[in-house]
């Protein structure tokens, strides 16, 4: 009974408890708050039992990562720390914070001024004015702050260690200003009287005579720095400058050369005189070599001869005149000189600039000759009359012994080919260089002949036997060797035309043996004849007939060598309506009309779904297509019309499929269409994005407003085939940071895309963020049917990036054999066209016949540059596999790599601190590849290891 009563009354003492709980105690509110990032700032070096232990708890903050809404602030205590190298590192974390976003350097400005009143470590000091000079260039526009640091740099200019003095300098230059004057107290150089009014410049230039060669460097750079914030620097600082031509230290010399030529430029007419002579010129003959495009060119000739210029013939004639007749020889030495002439002074120029190129050709050192090659490079493209003089003494340095100095002079040459015209000695002697070893300068002298002028038809003769002869020695060498053939007809066709009957072995009166096809040298001749033919009407009548009947081979397999010809009296072949309008005729300018016309077109198309409006879009991809074919000057921007166009297509078709109106159990087979068309539309977005160059914002945004909507196609079917929110909640998380990333990184060009997918989802962004999942599927769906065909503007030129895989060629039957379970090296040479930043991007893919993949990234070394927009590929890859039973194939391509996650808009973030900024790039941030090159078939065969 006791049990009984006590269990009673614990439930009415439970039940009044729960009551008054509910009734008085009012619910409390959660409020959720992001912990404190300031801590992340936060270090303690009071735990520190050693300067050891304070230098690991610095380097440990610096190597943190930090946020900006963690840094508004910070104080700086190092006064407090003895050790000097503690005190080193936090003046410097302080200058690192200060380039922080977020951050405000003004907050520590006092603390460092103060500390700098205080320290005795030059070390520190020096650490300290860098941190000071960081802070004044991230507060530009608060002048209080400027001019204390200002004040404070002319303070310490009159410290004893260089380090400091240069800080100091350095600060100046930044910081400083010509127009205002600084402090009367602070302006005084070493051994300079006091004066009230000095501005920035002057102070610099009493350093000039510094007792450092590394202060008297800081001050010229200072000056320089002055320039290059747009200050004017004073004439009167060349006379100094000239004096430091000849300091005892190079570093001085270098720099006292940059100010010269400063100099030249900002007073190009200034009169300066000549040393040791009481001429004047000037100022602009004076600058540095390479540079000087204002001086005259009788004074740039001098500089190619050794000999000292003498007096002009002008004035030699004046002095003929004034002494009276001629010497009629009857009396004794009367046309002697009346006085003794001083050859050093009729030289209208130093001695030093006398023959100043042909020193620098001649140096012992390889870094001179180079820079002399470089020099006679920048003064031959704006002079065509030096580039003519100096021709021989480029073509001279192919005979380098440093392959260096011989790569340079081909590279040299080939930019300033508009300008010369090579005689059959010199041609001969450019020719001799394909007798080298070294695959670049092979691949350069190709790219040079190129666009290389000759003179007579001896010397095309000459070029086709020396290059007759490279292809010989060098058969993986045909296509470089044929393409130099192409534009050396092209350029030449009236030095082409006598010698036709002689190249083609024939003769008018008796029949010639029909060449054989396979014949890469006959290859090679057909090319350079019909290139030349193609501005040569006449050349065609000493044509044989197998000559049009190789034409007509030609034409269909080796298109880009062979352009297309008129011939009289020949019945062309039928083409399509690009050949008949007269764009397969080689006419670039009619290629072009036809591109815009056909973009014109589709862009009459507003809606997709129009009866004909599908038709139109599938003729159009087609006539790009044979338009990239037929005009290789415009097939990339032909593919990347066509494969935009594509893409539009695939969408348009996917969203008129049944499964929009049936159930999903109904339409599987149409669910598993679109999902591939879906997936095959973001596989073109990425190709259209990053095979192709040239693109500006406008071309990227339209690429990322089709993958957005292929991206929403995909959300729609996942939603469909996945049923649960669950599944479908971080799918839609995920698309809409993508519409905020694409307003963040296209902000501009959002005025284009009027009525488009996009514009429409980016209104009503704020309100799909709090709808569920299905809504979102629904909205999307609506919008994807309703969006407008967004019109594609093409820019100037784009260019494709492509690679041909020269070696191995598969035309092997002989396997290569090793034994299983170690590797044999397979060597891989292909030219890249157009491949931007080809040592990050591209890969090698080796595909085994059991399915298994390698993708091997060359080394940085292994890429080559013979020319501009090519890239040569050189390298090897290790094979490896378990015993096979009889040899396969396997397969070698390019790839280009590429991460899905970023874009050729998006800028990566800048750390905070500079300690990472070295480091490689991840591997596991490159997320798909895109085939580069055809694949070549190699036969390989493993064998069992013998026991």
């Amino acid at each position: 009974m006791a049990a009984h009563l006590k269990k009673r009354v614990y439930e009415e003492f439970s039940k009044v408890s729960q009551q008054v709980t509910l009734e008085e105690l009012p619910a409390k509110k959660l409020r959720l708050t992001k912990p404190s990032k300031s801590a992340a700032l936060h270090i303690d070096l009071c735990k520190a039992t050693s300067p050891t232990d304070a230098l690991q708890y610095l380097l440990r903050f610096t190597r943190r990562p930090v946020e900006a809404e963690s840094v508004e602030g910070g104080r700086a205590h190092t006064a407090q720390e003895s050790d000097n190298s503690v005190r080193l590192k936090i003046a410097s974390l302080l200058g690192l914070l200060s380039k922080t976003q977020g951050f405000a350097p003004d907050c520590v400005v006092d603390d460092a001024i103060n500390t700098l009143s205080s320290e005795k470590s030059h070390q520190v000091l020096a650490q300290l004015l860098d941190t000071l000079l960081i802070i004044g260039t991230q507060l530009p526009d608060k002048i209080a702050v400027i001019q204390r640091l200002i004040d404070v740099a002319c303070k310490h200019l009159s410290s004893t260690y260089f380090g400091v003095r240069n800080k100091c300098l350095q600060l100046l230059g930044c910081l400083g200003t010509v127009d205002k004057p600084l402090s009367k107290e602070t302006d005084a150089g070493p051994g300079a009287q006091t004066s009230p009014v000095r501005d920035a410049q002057s102070v610099i230039s009493d350093y000039f005579q510094d007792q450092d060669p590394r202060v008297r460097t800081a001050a010229i750079k200072a000056t320089l720095q002055l320039h290059e914030r747009g200050m004017k620097i004073q004439q009167t600082i060349y006379n100094q400058a000239c004096k430091l031509l000849s300091d005892d230290y190079e570093q001085v010399r270098s720099a006292a050369v940059q100010m010269v030529w400063f100099l030249s430029q900002l007073y190009p007419e200034s009169i300066v005189p000549i040393p040791s002579s009481n001429e004047e010129i000037r100022l602009s003959a004076s600058c540095e070599t390479g540079s000087m495009h204002q001086v005259s060119p009788h004074f740039l000739e001098q500089t190619l001869d050794k000999k000292l210029m003498k007096r002009t013939a002008h004035e030699r004639a004046k002095e003929l005149y004034a002494s009276g007749e001629f010497s009629s020889g009857r009396r004794w030495a009367d046309d002697a000189p009346k006085e003794r002439v001083d050859t050093s002074g009729v030289n209208l120029i130093d001695s030093g600039a006398c023959g100043a190129f042909v020193h620098g050709l001649e140096d012992e050192m390889y870094e001179v000759r180079i820079a002399a090659v470089e020099a006679l490079c920048s003064l031959a493209q704006s002079s065509t009359s030096f580039a003519e003089k100096c021709l021989d003494f480029l073509v001279d340095m192919f005979n380098d012994e440093i392959e260096e100095v011989r790569l340079q002079s081909i590279h040299v040459l080939r930019q300033i080919f508009s300008h010369i015209t090579l005689r059959e000695d010199q041609l001969d002697t450019v020719l001799a260089v394909l007798e080298d070893s070294s695959r670049d300068i092979c691949e350069a002298l190709h790219e040079l002949l190129c666009f290389t002028n000759v003179s007579t038809k001896d010397c095309i003769q000459l070029a086709l036997v020396e290059l007759l002869k490279n292809l010989t020695k060098y058969p993986t060498d045909r296509s470089s060797v044929w393409k130099c053939l192409k534009f050396l007809g092209a350029r030449h066709p009236t030095l082409v035309l006598p010698i036709v009957p002689e190249l083609l072995s024939t003769h008018p009166y008796f029949d010639t043996p029909e060449p054989d096809m396979d014949d890469p040298a006959y290859i090679a001749v057909l090319v350079l004849v019909f290139n030349a033919a193609k501005s040569c009407p006449t050349m065609p009548a000493l044509f044989s007939d197998h000559t049009f009947r190789h034409y007509a081979y030609l034409r269909d397999s080796l298109s880009q060598m062979v352009p297309h010809l008129r011939l009289p009296g020949r019945k062309q072949t039928a083409g399509s309506g690009l050949e008949a309008s007269g764009v397969g005729s080689g006419s670039l300018e009619s290629a072009q009309n036809f591109l815009q016309d056909s973009l014109v077109r589709v862009s009459a198309l507003q809606n997709l779904e129009t009866p004909g409006a599908q038709d139109l879009l599938e003729f159009t991809i087609r006539d790009l297509q044979r338009l990239g074919e037929l005009q290789t000057e415009l097939a990339g921007s032909a593919d990347f019309c066509a494969t935009y166009l594509h893409c539009q297509l695939l969408l348009a078709k996917a969203l008129q499929e049944k499964l929009w109106t049936m159930a999903v159990p109904l339409c599987l087979k149409q669910n598993a269409k679109v999902s591939t068309a879906a997936r095959q539309i973001l596989d073109e977005t990425y190709k259209l994005e990053f095979l192709y160059s040239g693109l500006e914002t406008q071309q990227i945004a339209t690429i990322h407003n089709i993958r957005l909507q292929a991206k929403a196609l995909q959300l729609i079917l996942t939603a469909r085939s996945k049923p649960g929110v669950d599944r479908v909640l971080g799918v839609c998380e995920k698309f809409l940071q993508e519409v905020e990333s694409f307003q963040r990184l296209f902000m501009t060009e959002l005025p284009r895309f009027q009525d488009s997918f996009v514009e429409k989802l980016l209104e009503l962004l704020p309100s799909l963020t709090s709808v569920k999942p299905l809504d979102l599927v629904k909205i999307l769906q609506t919008t994807l049917r309703q969006s407008r065909f967004i019109h594609l503007k093409l820019p100037e030129q784009i260019h494709r990036a492509s690679a041909t895989i020269i070696e191995p060629t598969g035309e092997s039957d002989n396997p290569l054999k090793f034994t299983s379970g170690l590797v044999v090296a397979l060597d891989i040479d292909a030219t890249l066209e157009h491949v931007q930043d080809p040592q990050t991007t591209v890969r090698v893919q080796v595909l085994y016949p059991d399915g298994q993949s390698h993708i091997i990234h060359p080394k940085p070394g292994d890429f080559r540059t013979p020319g501009p927009g090519r890239v040569r590929l050189i390298t090897q890859v290790y094979l490896s596999h378990s015993a096979w039973t009889e040899a396969c194939q396997i397969e070698v391509r390019l790839l280009l790599a590429y991460s899905s996650s970023s874009s050729k808009q998006s800028a990566s973030k800048p750390a905070w601190n500079e300690s990472m900024g070295g480091l490689p790039t991840s591997e596991s941030c490159i997320e798909s590849t895109i085939h580069l090159s055809k694949p070549v078939k190699v036969f390989i065969m493993p064998k069992p290891a013998r026991r």
